[in-house]
């Protein structure tokens, strides 16, 4: 039977007694001479021992899974599910086209609206209404809805879907515009050689873009990706509105109308101006910003910004160069500065943080507006346990930035807390938690934290469990969770 380490960092004899959430301003002070609890496995008497009858709680060891939960919550959780509503309803739509009225214009204007519609899901206006929609679910709303509303955070399927969906309609209507170039005596044929160039240049450059996309590649060279995924996009982009310009001009010589007037009565050209807005609004809010740097430790930097203000579940793209190696942080706003300002944690996890920790900036790129993230759909319980390891606890700390936060337990692992982070960053937890378990690595090796966390949900009655830790991580302890009947969250790499 595998032991529990718990070890709860410097908690004063008044914090390990509370066992209510802490409120915005309760404030606890975390030193190394306090008192510190420790269960290791020299501890004899498992963590899970009955103390009265001695009894060892079976529940801790073996949990009964759903039925089904593999399927339910990996092969087909919510974002696989919304990708499979989006791109399955437009093939539907497609083959209809295809088979009954096969015409250009109709597969050129689908392809462009699922364009816009990739793009949209993920321009940061976008996002940031539909967060604030989903989230404002009343917390006396049941249950079962808050849940499926606390899974907003997966709506990248949306933008997977119609990206694959684009795809397809754009296929097809490269090979119809091929047909009818070969085949000069259909009607409505093109004999032009300009569009079937054109057309197969945006083919090849919306296939390399799907590729990279792919997660296992994403994941390995996330900074090609990042770069062939932005640049390739905006060329399409820009090729398509070409393409659309050389194409128009061609069908409205042959119905004798003015390009003008065909363009303003076809959807494909509204659809595309919305794109190019879309995709433009960031960059006009592009600014070279002043950093202030704390150097917490050799694996960690707090990075504090004044520009603007931050609030509940809101995260910053920041860039040394604008056009390379953005890199996205949760905020949270400094007490100490009444809220004016705001940090983020960086933790040594690349080439590009071991830097930022090595030679911290003083200033920083960033665009765009401040974006809500996965944590501002828990703002939809009333009680959560928050479970985090190492620089997890930035994100975390954004609750501090909502005065109508839930009721909060955390559990954080992480390595040397106090030495890593700092004091400040302890006092923050604090406020989150004032009896928080906080697990020192250095002290008790790494951990399985599902059986203590199932513990603290029970006895807390938490509605839901926020993790955050590395994707490996999350995906294991939220797995874990979920298929036994404890809600559970956690970013995806899609998030």
């Amino acid at each position: 039977m595998s032991t529990v380490v718990e070890s709860v960092i410097s908690v004063p004899p008044a914090a390990v007694c509370a066992s209510g959430p802490a409120s915005p301003s309760t404030s606890t002070t975390f030193t190394e001479a306090s008192t510190v609890t420790v269960l290791s496995e020299k501890v004899e008497k498992s963590y899970y021992q009955d103390s009265e009858h001695g009894s060892v709680d079976l529940e801790a060891q073996a949990v009964e899974k759903r039925r089904f939960a593999a399927v339910r919550f990996i092969f087909l959780n919510i974002y696989r599910r919304l990708f499979s509503l989006v791109f399955l309803a437009n093939i539907a739509v497609f083959i209809a086209v295809m088979v009954t009225d096969r015409k250009l214009l109709a597969l050129v204007n689908a392809a462009a609206g699922n364009l816009l519609a990739c793009g949209l899901a993920r321009q940061p206006l976008v996002v940031n209404s539909i967060f604030t929609i989903v989230a404002s679910t009343p917390r006396s709303a049941p249950l079962r809805i808050r849940r499926i509303a606390a899974k907003v955070y997966h709506y990248g399927g949306v933008h997977s879907g119609c990206g694959i969906a684009s795809f397809v309609w754009y296929a097809g209507f490269v090979g119809l515009l091929s047909w009818e170039y070969w085949a000069p005596s259909s009607p409505g044929s093109t004999n032009s050689l300009a569009p079937i160039v054109l057309a197969y240049l945006i083919l090849v450059l919306l296939l390399c873009i799907i590729l990279v996309a792919y997660p296992r590649f994403r994941i390995k060279r996330h900074d090609y990706f990042e770069l062939i995924h932005r640049f390739l996009g905006w060329l399409v982009v820009a090729l398509f509105v070409i393409l659309l310009m050389v194409f128009a001009d061609e069908v409205s010589r042959e119905s004798n109308e003015p390009l003008g007037k065909f363009l303003v009565k076809l959807p494909a050209f509204w659809f595309l101006v919305l794109t190019v807005a879309a995709i433009v609004h960031p960059w006009t809010l592009l600014r070279k910003v002043t950093v202030q740097p704390e150097h917490l430790s050799s694996h960690a930097v707090r990075l504090h910004l004044s520009h603007t203000t931050t609030t509940f579940g809101k995260g910053i793209q920041l860039a040394r160069h604008p056009l390379q190696d953005w890199h996205g942080f949760a905020t949270f706003p400094d007490p100490a500065n009444n809220g004016k300002s705001f940090s983020c944690l960086v933790s040594k996890a690349g080439d590009w943080t071991a830097a930022c920790i090595q030679n911290p900036p003083t200033h920083l790129w960033k665009r765009g507006v401040l974006i809500y993230g996965f944590a501002y759909a828990m703002r939809v319980f009333r009680r959560v346990v928050v479970v985090t390891t190492g620089s997890g606890i930035g994100p975390c700390l954004s609750f501090l930035g909502d005065e109508n936060r839930p009721a909060l337990r955390v559990v954080w692992q992480t390595r040397a807390p106090l030495k890593t982070y700092g004091q400040d960053v302890l006092d923050l937890v604090a406020r989150m938690d004032p009896n928080p378990v906080v697990i020192d690595t250095n002290q008790s090796g790494r951990i399985d934290m599902v059986p203590l966390i199932r513990r603290i949900v029970r006895e807390f009655d938490a509605e839901a469990v926020c993790v955050i830790s590395n994707p490996v991580l999350t995906a294991k302890v939220v797995y874990e969770l979920e298929s036994s009947g404890t809600p559970a969250f956690g970013p995806i790499f899609d998030s």
